[in-house]
């Protein structure tokens, strides 16, 4: 089995040694950077498996970095920031990052969110056994294939993020099942439910409009006030 490489992205040194202290001590590779472009290096030469960025980097901020590692790759990105407001949270998740703690952070607490990202990731990435299911999801114009982690929308390729893609899949996977704001995170972020209600609508909203339901009058996530999201396939 190959080791996890993990990068960790920050300008202050203090810092990223100490979160690779702790992260070496479960048995991780460490990739240590300083800057944004060092940081979109890295993941074009090396094995990257688990990116950890800080916003705010000489050169290239984390939001680039993270524009950079999603037209390449899905691997899991935490970002790791002083900026506490919820803006710079929602906009981080909606550009593809995965989780996002805030400075200061205790290191066990990371590496508990390290360890459940990659755990997901893998899970998520594990070949399918049983080639008798069916491998595609279609609902008139919108098309989901799981495998490749694909959507198309009237023949369009819909970008999505991870966790856009995940949300989706989740719901068209159950049409007609009711789940809850709860129940979505704890099984996309697949991780305790403290508060995600935001963070869940933030990416339900982009989501529709990237499905452009307004263009095509396609109601494909139907709200349930006050208990949910239904897929309405």
């Amino acid at each position: 089995m190959k080791n996890i490489s993990i990068l960790i992205a920050d300008d202050e040194k203090e810092i990223a040694d100490l979160i690779a202290i702790h992260l070496e001590k479960e048995g991780y590779d460490v990739i240590k950077v300083l800057d944004g472009q060092e940081a979109v290096h890295a993941i074009k030469t090396k094995q990257v498996d688990l990116a950890i960025l800080d916003i705010m980097m000489p050169h290239m901020d984390g939001f680039e970095v993270t524009h950079h590692i999603r037209e390449q790759s899905n691997i899991p990105i935490i970002f790791l920031s002083a900026k506490t407001s919820d803006f710079d949270k929602v906009k981080g998740l909606v550009i593809g990052a995965d989780d996002y703690m805030t400075k200061p952070f205790t290191p066990i607490e990371l590496v508990a969110r390290v360890n459940a990202q990659l755990r997901r990731f893998t899970k998520l990435n594990q070949p399918k056994e049983n080639t008798e299911d069916k491998t595609y999801l279609e609902y008139g114009g919108l098309v989901i294939i799981p495998d490749q982690r694909t959507v198309t929308l009237y023949g369009d390729h819909i970008e999505l993020t991870p966790k856009e893609f995940d949300i989706l899949h989740l719901l068209a996977s159950h049409p007609k099942k009711v789940f809850s704001v709860e129940n979505i995170f704890q099984q996309v972020w697949d991780e305790a439910y403290y508060g995600g209600a935001n963070t869940v609508m933030v990416h339900i909203r982009t989501l529709r409009k990237k499905l452009r339901e307004d263009e095509y009058k396609d109601n494909w996530i139907k709200t349930i006030w006050g208990v949910g999201y239904i897929f309405n396939g």
